[in-house]
């Protein structure tokens, strides 16, 4: 059974950010994961401190993290970026916690726009080695959306639970498949032909290009 955690970034009580993300692991569950949320407004995780090797709770949950086949993470907008509070986590973690594991985007914003949030987690996230999959959630006003801990609205709850089944789906093709990337080959300019990749990339379109990636699906 593939393991899939979810890591909520707000510290705020009745957070829309937390409720967003137990919405993505029941659908996890439902595709067949073993699920965990890690809330880290309720943690001991003090600042990091990179003389430090351990602090509180920061090698437990990275231990968590490292073990879950599948992650997803997700954070209130604050000034167009995401919480110090997955901040603060995230500079515990290194390539050990996330290599290979597959990784969905949650971005609640109370307000506006959610789009910088996902970009600065999807740049964070590969930085540490995570496949960061496409289909991510992104929320704004948020405080409309939800009510008594669910969220109400019908295309967000099932995008979110589209992503719950992503992660759970993605992190079995990549703990049960032995995949290896296909080195692959110079193309001539207007060759369309595809390349088929085992693993979470399975389909490559090279088009126009003597080695150019225009598509990943």
């Amino acid at each position: 059974m593939v393991r899939v955690v979810a890591i909520s970034g707000s510290r705020r009580s009745g957070s829309h950010t937390r409720s967003t993300l137990r919405h993505a692991l029941a659908a996890a569950d439902e595709a067949g994961a073993a699920t965990t949320l890690i809330d880290l407004g309720a943690v001991d995780l003090p600042l990091y401190d990179p003389d430090i090797d351990e602090q509180g709770e920061s090698e437990t949950l990275r231990q968590t993290v490292r073990d879950a086949d599948g992650i997803i993470v997700g954070s209130p907008v604050y000034h167009g970026s995401y919480s110090s509070t997955f901040k603060n986590f995230h500079d515990y973690c290194s390539f050990d916690d996330y290599e290979s594991t597959a990784v969905g985007l949650v971005a609640v914003a109370g307000g506006g726009s959610f789009g910088s949030t996902l970009e600065h987690l999807r740049s964070t996230i590969r930085g540490v080695h995570g496949w960061v999959l496409p289909h991510q959630v992104g929320i704004r006003g948020a405080y409309n959306k939800f009510a008594a801990g669910t969220l109400q609205d019908e295309e967000l709850l099932d995008r979110t639970e589209q992503l719950g089944q992503s992660v759970a789906e993605h992190a079995r093709r990549l703990r049960e498949e032995d995949w290896i990337e296909q080195p692959i080959t110079e193309r001539r300019p207007g060759d369309t032909s595809r390349v088929s990749l085992r693993g979470p990339l399975q389909l490559v379109s090279l088009t126009n290009c003597a080695l150019g990636i225009s598509q990943l699906t």
